[in-house]
């Protein structure tokens, strides 16, 4: 698929999914003001750490639209909105037109609704313990160190914010 195809086909799906795109590619943010900003999830039915994320966002200030589907439609959901696999996570979530892959601090997906940087979106790959949903008791108080990666539509990624 190339580079316009893709493009075409995360327009589509964002404006199915009620997302205005302006002029240029910038997403617009699809909530006014003084509403919450409205996150859309697709996750497995049984993953509990995918619960967790979604209690910490709805505690900063998110409403969030989850939806329970299986990994290979969660894998077609990333496909479709131009995030590649190796910034996959247990998650994938739309926010004001840009996308969201997994253990996303909400500080920092605030601060990509604020800052509004021409890109496709931020991820968190993998599943770092110490991470928004991997924090509970169950992990110890562990924590890894992560990255969250502002990515480019062409695939770069560069880090947006470190967690130590």
């Amino acid at each position: 698929m190339t580079t316009t195809q893709t493009d075409r086909l995360r327009r589509r799906t964002l404006l199915q999914a009620g997302i205005s795109i302006a002029l240029g590619g910038l997403p617009l943010l699809a909530s006014s003001a003084g509403a919450k900003p409205v996150i859309e999830v697709w996750k497995t039915p049984t993953c509990g750490c995918c619960k967790d994320w979604i209690k910490h966002l709805q505690s900063q200030g998110f409403e969030v639209q989850a939806h329970d589907i299986s990994d290979t439609a969660k894998r077609e959901q990333r496909t479709r909105l131009g995030l590649g696999d190796k910034f996959g996570a247990c998650h994938t979530a739309l926010v004001g037109g840009y996308v969201v892959e997994g253990h996303v601090p909400a500080r920092e997906i605030h601060r990509l609704l604020k800052e509004r940087p021409r890109a496709l979106g931020i991820a968190v790959p993998g599943m770092p313990v110490g991470s928004p949903g991997m924090d509970g008791p169950e992990y110890g108080g562990l924590k890894d160190p992560f990255a969250v990666l502002l990515v480019q539509r062409d695939g770069k990624s560069s880090v947006y914010q470190s967690y130590t």
